[in-house]
């Protein structure tokens, strides 16, 4: 009770919600606290998503089944966690075409699903540093370097940008390594984990620093040299390294974990890839 020139002011009814707020942000850091701690000491996620509620239309679900493979190796379950993941992430992004291209479903899903594949092991799913997906019907003239791309990362503009004829080749084909979706859905999760500081970021930096570290190993290196598994653009810096590897992953795991097996499991765990027979 406070008195204030002859007023009489009565806060007693505050007080519980007080205790009740405080209350819920001490357990809220404890929480986070017990996060931290599982994902350091197992070296994955305690939870991927708390809440799974959006989903898709029919049409949407049957270009998913008919026509990405992924999906069809997951269980009911991980479905339906992906079909949420997908939902949510072309309710978040701006599909744009270029050059009088109509953008169709078939585009939007394609691309939304092979994003949200590669996020699949993670909490955090929809590339906070993309806003924009710029759709070419082919390969594009861009001002970065004054050169045709078929495809780019733009964080500065918040856009990935894609040639579809490209984006279908690489997607299409799912046994050469080349999967221009991959390649640069990786770039931006690259950067998104450098710029975080959350679990999702430094599980991912930690992975990444431990596959750089392992490259300076001379054995590997003879290996690299002597193989020649992995294409010649990987080893234009580690940025291209880490997406030319995700490309890899994904399309050809068997092949990678027979040649480079201690590579392929720090590629599992930056990932977080414990599904679909990964």
């Amino acid at each position: 009770m406070l008195l204030i020139q002859g007023y009489v002011y009565e806060y007693d009814w505050v007080i519980p919600y007080v205790l009740g707020a405080l209350g819920l942000w001490v357990l809220y850091i404890l929480f986070r606290i017990f996060e931290n701690w599982y994902a350091n000491t197992y070296d994955r996620l305690l939870y991927r998503d708390l809440f799974i509620f959006r989903t898709l239309s029919r049409k949407q679900k049957e270009i998913l089944t008919k026509e990405f493979h992924f999906y069809s190796l997951l269980t009911s379950k991980e479905k339906k966690r992906f079909e949420h993941r997908v939902a949510s992430f072309i309710k978040d992004k701006d599909f744009v075409g270029r050059d009088d291209l109509a953008v169709t479903d078939q585009m939007i899903i394609l691309i939304a699903a092979v994003g949200c594949m590669l996020t699949f092991g993670r909490k955090n799913y929809k590339y906070a540093l993309v806003d924009y997906i710029l759709i070419y019907p082919k390969a594009f003239y861009s001002n970065t370097n004054a050169d045709y791309h078929k495809g780019e990362f733009n964080p500065r503009e918040k856009a990935l940008v894609l040639s579809w004829e490209d984006f279908l080749i690489g997607y299409r084909i799912t046994d050469d390594n080349l999967n221009l979706g991959i390649h640069e859905f990786m770039h931006a999760l690259q950067l998104d984990a450098k710029r975080s500081n959350d679990i999702d970021g430094l599980r991912f930096e930690r992975q990444f620093q431990k596959i750089l570290r392992r490259l300076t190993d001379q054995e590997l290196k003879d290996k690299l040299d002597e193989v020649k598994y992995f294409r010649a653009y990987a080893f234009t810096n580690q940025f291209e390294f880490m997406a030319v590897l995700a490309e890899y992953f994904i399309e050809s795991p068997n092949d990678f974990k027979q040649h480079f097996p201690q590579l392929y499991e720090h590629q599992k765990c930056l990932l977080n890839f414990n599904f679909a027979g990964y």
